[in-house]
């Protein structure tokens, strides 16, 4: 969207027709949070930002309040914090006539970048590479999981016995993607519409499971249209009586869902990591992005995996990483390296699941890169076959969340590339959500232990 005043700007979107605005930004968790404005409301917040309750900061994804973090809480009254909108993320909301919907970044006490906000720390990330010459392109891949369900019924169910939109394991199914061509051509539409663009969309293997590819864009926007791709196909689904789930594993006999990250550095209109002469076709940057994300991957990983749910996808054979390594064209390791030696060049991060938060996963890969670029940090050995846990000279990814948190919190990389403030409050965060589940019992406890015991 091009610049424009607030006043040039509501009013050319009363005369398009639009009558009030959603606004608002993404949590720790990747939940977009917001609410209706006016449009005066809209000018006034569009001038100067306007107060959102910091709660947002001070609750899990469940809004059940943590007991532990330092952002917000009980001592501060959970106050407002400044909500800045972001002029360039504005767009129509196809699903809802006559709303326009505007991003917003928040800050702190003093105006600079709030210490939990994702998308900050992303900008800060940006930033960075900025500093060293380099600009980066990033996309988004996720698998998603569709049933035909409501919220509603899904709830009535327990999530347990959920009819899923299509039965058996079709992958890349022309019969199928037919079979339910409406909520296809919906999903193409309607994305478009709202601003993201989606380059291919396919069944996976599993029940009512697809694949979504986004074309790839300049980091920031990347990360928009990640975030934003989620809410959006939870409304077209939704209009289609359909239910989806981001899962990163949602049954433990059925393939997980990955959100692989695809990512490249420019510098001066042109691949940083395309070098046809030398004879891997890389330059050392590419080397040295592979080797800065390899060495750094264990104790970054709870940033990639985010929940509980995101560890029960690390096991064998499932095509989920579960070391810390690199191949080329090689989907069993954790980095599959595509185009060498072209324009195309460029990383796919494949550790990530459909669970990520787009702004923090793409944060902290391309602060690792940076971070590996910076301090020359050559990649261990490439792998050409299978990068299983076998080897032992091979970095092992944390197979639990608490493991993973424990990692990070003790990282010193980890708070230099991306911020003591955040790195804390995320620990807090994860450290939570691990006490969540420990004092859960589940149906498995139950099915195990409740009459043989």
């Amino acid at each position: 969207m091009k610049e424009s005043s607030p006043d040039k700007l509501v009013e050319e979107l009363s005369a398009r027709g639009i009558t009030r605005a959603k606004i608002g930004g993404f949590d720790i968790d990747g939940v977009l949070r917001g609410k209706y404005v006016s449009l005066d409301k809209l000018k006034s917040a569009l001038s100067g930002g306007f107060g959102f309750c910091d709660v947002i900061f001070g609750w899990d994804c469940a809004d059940v309040l943590y007991d532990n973090v330092k952002v917000t809480g009980w001592e501060t009254g959970y106050p407002d914090t400044l909500a800045m909108l972001d002029p360039s993320t504005l767009r129509d909301i196809p699903w809802e006539p006559g709303v326009a919907a505007i991003l917003a970044d928040f800050r702190d006490e003093k105006g600079g970048p709030h210490p939990a906000c994702p998308r900050s720390l992303l900008r800060t990330v940006v930033e960075r590479a900025k500093t060293m010459g380099f600009s980066a392109k990033f996309a988004c891949e996720f698998e998603f999981f569709c049933f035909k369900e409501t919220p509603a019924s899904l709830h009535e169910k327990k999530f347990s016995g959920m009819t899923p939109l299509s039965p058996g394991m079709f992958g890349y199914s022309w019969v199928r993607e037919a079979q339910n061509k409406d909520l296809m051509a919906d999903i193409f539409a309607k994305t478009r519409a709202f601003g993201i663009d989606i380059e291919g969309l396919h069944t996976e293997t599993g029940p009512g499971v697809y694949e979504v590819a986004i074309r790839y864009d300049d980091v920031i926007r990347a990360a928009d249209q990640a975030a934003l791709f989620k809410v959006a196909m939870k409304q077209i689904a939704h209009e289609h009586g359909i239910s989806v789930t981001f899962m990163a594993k949602w049954k433990a006999d059925l393939p997980g869902s990955s959100g692989h990250i695809h990512q490249s550095l420019w510098r001066d209109g042109k691949s940083a990591f395309a070098d046809p002469s030398s004879p891997d076709g890389m330059t050392s940057t590419m080397r040295h992005y592979i080797g800065g994300q390899c060495a750094l991957m264990p104790e970054l990983t709870a940033l990639i995996s985010p929940t509980i749910n995101s560890y029960k996808r690390y096991v064998p054979g499932v095509w989920a990483p579960l070391t810390a390594t690199w191949g080329i064209e090689n989907r069993t390791t954790a980095l599959r390296i595509i185009g060498t030696g072209t324009p195309a060049a460029r990383v796919e991060y494949r550790q990530a699941a459909a669970d990520i938060n787009p702004y923090i996963a793409m944060a902290t890969t391309l602060a690792a890169g940076l971070w590996g670029v910076e301090n020359k940090i050559e990649p261990p050995a490439l792998v050409k076959g299978d990068a299983g846990d076998g080897d032992a000279t091979r970095k092992r990814i944390p197979r639990t969340l608490k493991e993973a948190t424990q990692l990070l919190k003790e990282s010193e990389t980890a708070r230099a590339i991306l911020g003591s403030a955040f790195v804390d409050h995320y620990v807090r965060t994860r450290e939570w959500e691990v006490r969540q589940y420990e004092r859960a019992v589940t149906d498995w406890e139950l099915r195990r232990y409740f009459e043989i015991i």
